[in-house]
């Protein structure tokens, strides 16, 4: 069993309650008269409610940052004291320490934040410095130019990330040796700095990525029925995800790309293989704390499906 905060111990068994009254009613002969149909399509109403409660669990933590930053770019006062981005500084640390107060993110989890955050303030001292995107408004809670609430997105990607684990029980069919994911989660990480000044290798790593999880198959259990995905597959998924949320995030005056300066307008699609060779790296960030397991035997309760 995953270890469940207390709210998501409340969906899962408000799930299993539910498909134990399928289960039961489907048994009843009484029932006989009821379509074998409605049997299956409670329980797959049952499994996308929880799937869907799950991957909005999961988001939680950037959800709430996102709303921050859009309820903010809509209604937050010029005149203010507090800059703006000051102001989502002290909103993205009081999310996260809310979070932890009220036991909705375990300690566990926690560290691999803070992880997240410091590799990803790293990177985005740098971007800024080279014009890749830039910040504006005024504030006193930076480092180098960059508000410190950046690290707090970065943060958010690594919350879905470590959650996605732990809420869907995640399992591996043939997961790459966790060294090999290491040396090449270090070469797109120093790439994002590289190719400023020398050649733009994502292409090879895009190749590399493709050639390590070939053959890597995801099992993801929501309550009782459990799927099976090609992990490039949910890759790619996660990126366009990220992509929308970007969207977003750059309207609410977040950060600002160059050919946005003028106004906003959509990011880019070509920013999607950023985005993937960053998800990259958030993956193997979590594989070390938490280990790839192979899946479990099938047990009375648990379907599986392609």
């Amino acid at each position: 069993m995953a270890r469940f905060t207390p709210l998501e111990q409340r969906i899962d068994e408000w799930a299993h309650r539910r498909l134990d009254r399928v289960r039961g009613a489907a048994a009843n002969p009484q029932s006989a008269s009821t379509s074998a149909a409605s049997p299956r399509l409670r329980t797959w109403a049952v499994e996308f409610t929880v799937f869907v409660l799950k991957q909005a669990w999961a988001c939680v933590f950037g959800g709430a940052l996102l709303a921050v930053l859009v309820l903010t770019r809509l209604w937050y006062p010029e005149s203010a004291a507090l800059a703006r981005n000051d102001f989502l500084v002290l909103a993205a640390l009081a999310i996260q320490i809310l979070m932890v107060v009220f036991k909705l993110e375990t300690l566990r989890e926690l560290r691999v934040i803070i992880l997240f955050h410091i590799v990803g303030t790293v990177m985005e001292i740098f971007k800024t410095d080279a014009g890749s995107w830039t910040y504006e408004g005024d504030g006193v809670l930076h480092i180098f130019g960059v508000p410190l609430y950046s690290g707090f997105m970065y943060a958010a990607v690594g919350s879905y990330m470590v959650r996605v684990f732990r809420l869907f029980e995640l399992r591996f069919d043939r997961y790459p040796r966790r060294w090999i994911t290491a040396i090449l989660a270090t070469l797109i990480y120093i790439n994002f700095f590289s190719h400023h000044f020398i050649v733009d290798a994502r292409w090879f790593l895009f190749a590399a990525i493709a050639v390590v999880w070939w053959r890597t198959v995801m099992h993801v259990r929501v309550s009782r029925v459990r799927f099976r995905m090609p992990v490039l597959v949910a890759f790619v998924l996660v990126s366009i995800f990220i992509w929308i949320a970007e969207n977003v995030a750059t309207w609410s005056n977040a950060w600002v790309y160059p050919n946005q300066s003028d106004g906003w307008e959509l990011v880019s699609i070509a920013k999607l293989g950023s985005w993937l060779l960053l998800m990259i790296v958030s993956v193997v960030l979590v594989t070390w704390v938490e280990k790839p397991r192979p899946p479990e035997p099938l047990g009375d309760s648990a379907k599986q499906q392609p």
